[in-house]
């Protein structure tokens, strides 16, 4: 099964050598469950012609938000909207996450919560997840039809599900610890709080690890289920 991953985003400079860029984490991520992959970079307005040109489409993160007015934004909800009415399945992380909600009408802003950094166990149904995460925007109100199917008392919509049109997780199941890592030495000093950094450096020390893989099999299997 081919997948189109549309990257909206990229990795710091001085970590791209080591952990590779966005599609590459997700590459990673899911290299094992049989899937293929063809980077589209939105960012730059590199689009697919048509929603039908790959099986199933992943939207990755982006330092950008979703309310912003950057040219790649207008033109990726119409793929997202025209993606869903043709019943090509779609995978939103973090601001994927965000921007599909914005696309179907949902709202997304800089959530005056402030950051959420490292580790964070979600509640899946009764099944407690502990993924990383970086951000600070939030889809504060649900799109009609969406449902939410994972949540903390931090991101009450941590991740959707558009029938079997779209998944969505506002956390980073395609990010390592050193990764975040990495983010918060270049991109977190003077952005985000000290305290919040510590609690997260405190988490990943304590060497428990995510459940990515876990969510990796999620999205695999999301992908791959049978559509009428």
């Amino acid at each position: 099964m081919r997948i189109g991953i549309l990257q909206t985003g990229q990795s710091p400079d001085v970590l791209r050598g080591e952990a590779g860029d966005y599609p590459d984490m997700f590459v990673a991520l899911l290299r094992d469950h049989g899937l293929t992959f063809q980077t589209f970079n939105v960012e730059a307005m590199d689009f697919p012609a048509s929603v039908q040109d790959c099986e199933g489409w992943l939207i990755t993160g982006s330092r950008h938000g979703a309310y912003e007015s950057h040219p790649f934004i207008a033109p990726l909800e119409a793929f997202i909207r025209q993606a869903i009415a043709e019943k090509v399945p779609m995978v939103g992380i973090c601001f994927g996450h965000q921007i599909i909600a914005q696309a179907m009408g949902g709202k997304v802003e800089r959530f005056p919560g402030g950051w959420a950094v490292g580790p964070q166990t979600y509640d899946f149904g009764g099944d407690p997840v502990v993924l990383n995460a970086w951000h600070r925007d939030q889809v504060t109100a649900r799109p009609e039809g969406a449902q939410v199917i994972a949540c903390n008392d931090f991101c009450e919509n941590a991740a959707l599900v558009y029938g079997d049109s779209a998944l969505t997780i506002q956390a980073h199941p395609e990010f390592r610890d050193a990764f975040v890592e990495g983010l918060m030495a270049t991109r977190g000093p003077g952005l985000v709080p000290d305290p919040l950094m510590a609690e997260a450096r405190a988490k990943m020390a304590a060497g428990k690890g995510t459940d990515s893989a876990r969510i990796a099999e999620r999205i695999a299997a999301f992908f791959r289920a049978k559509r009428g």
